[in-house]
């Protein structure tokens, strides 16, 4: 017995994803450029264009083709037809993006948060953000993509306040604040989550399936890449590396914030590392800055030797304010190259690596909104 034939309309279907991807890749392309893209005939491309350009998915630029031969018309993608909302949560306040499937900015708008603004607080000034975001662009919110600076539930997308945790919005929801004001899904993660995957695709860490990505600022984090996917855990507080068991400056074990309560190094009433006063503590080549810079070295150290025992990575990225300067990646880098497990330890190169890391998972959410349109719903 031979098998179903696909109907006329899959076939139609198939076509219209092909050219959306096409002009995903390209921009802007005439009818016959996309036919040769794609492989598809001609006559079929005609078609589906057409399709595409009554259904609001596919505009005529208004350009021509020039030169010999029959003119051709450019298409594009409708211009608001797929934006998300990108949006960072953290200390600094709360930044949102208005982003297009190309991954541009389209919209921006951000508002003061502070450290220990509540929940309440972060609640009003996260829908604060997004409604400006939202009046920036024609054709609403498709998507949107949460960067927190604090561990998420991956169940329910929630902050979770642990313990001693240096920025406090308690147990924050951004898919209920922003389900209304988004037409499609709400993905959340935290900060460090969406570094590491903008390091491992189009950082230091560029076609490195397995890394670790170790942020140092005022909080501290981890992420853990594996055969190129984060590694989140059971409830997604993997990576939360604050009360991990490492060396202090007396050589004891102890965890690994108090190192830094210990040298002085948190702001007062927080447990938020004090950058300024560190910087401050580690510059220069005299006795103090050094044996600061070493403790300091020792106890990331262990951080790092527990990591890669249990993950085994090629590579070990650092970022954040204090953990980018050259001398303490240095310090770092000499330190744990003494370990008996030690793999290369290099610095972040991506500027603002949170939202880039949510801005390229929204442009992945967007390019699927988009080519799952062109599907046929169920009979």
């Amino acid at each position: 017995m031979s098998a179903d034939k696909p109907s006329l309309e899959l076939l139609r279907s198939i076509t219209d994803e092909h050219v959306l991807r096409a002009l995903m890749d390209r921009r802007r392309m005439t009818r016959a450029e996309i036919a040769v893209h794609t492989g598809i005939s001609k006559t079929t491309i005609s078609e589906s264009v057409r399709r595409l350009s009554e259904s609001g998915l596919l505009v005529d630029t208004g350009e021509r083709t020039t030169g010999r031969g029959r003119v051709g018309s450019y298409y594009a993608l409708a211009g608001d037809i797929a934006i998300a909302l990108v949006v960072s949560i953290s200390p600094r306040g709360v930044v949102g993006e208005a982003v297009d499937v190309f991954g541009e900015v389209v919209g921006r708008a951000e508002s003061h948060l502070g450290r220990a603004a509540g929940r309440d607080r972060a609640a009003r000034t996260l829908a604060e953000v997004a409604r400006a975001v939202r009046g920036q662009v024609g054709g609403g919110l498709r998507t949107a993509v949460v960067s927190a600076a604090d561990p998420v539930d991956r169940g329910t997308g929630r902050l979770v306040h642990l313990p001693d945790a240096p920025f406090l919005v308690g147990d924050l929801d951004p898919v209920a604040v922003l389900g209304s004001l988004v037409e499609g899904p709400v993905l959340v993660d935290n900060d460090v989550n969406w570094a590491a995957r903008a390091e491992g695709r189009e950082g230091c860490a560029a076609g490195v399936a397995d890394f670790v990505y170790v942020h140092l600022g005022e909080g501290l984090g981890c992420a853990v890449v594996s055969d190129g996917e984060i590694r989140r855990g059971h409830r997604g507080l993997a990576g939360e590396i604050a009360h991990l068991l490492t060396a202090g400056p007396d050589g004891a074990a102890v965890p690994l914030t108090e190192v830094f309560a210990v040298l002085g190094l948190r702001r007062q009433g927080s447990t938020a590392i004090d950058v300024e006063a560190l910087r401050a503590a580690t510059a220069g080549d005299g006795v103090e800055a050094v044996r600061t810079r070493g403790t300091l070295a020792r106890a990331v150290g262990g951080v790092l030797a527990a990591a890669v025992s249990l993950s085994d990575p090629q590579l070990v990225v650092i970022g954040g304010t204090w953990g980018l300067d050259p001398g303490m990646i240095a310090t770092i880098a000499e330190h744990f190259g003494s370990s008996p497990r030690s793999v290369p330890v290099t610095a972040a190169l991506v500027p603002a690596p949170d939202l880039a890391g949510a801005r390229i998972r929204a442009v992945e959410e967007l390019q699927s909104i988009l080519t799952s349109s062109a599907r046929p719903g169920p009979s």
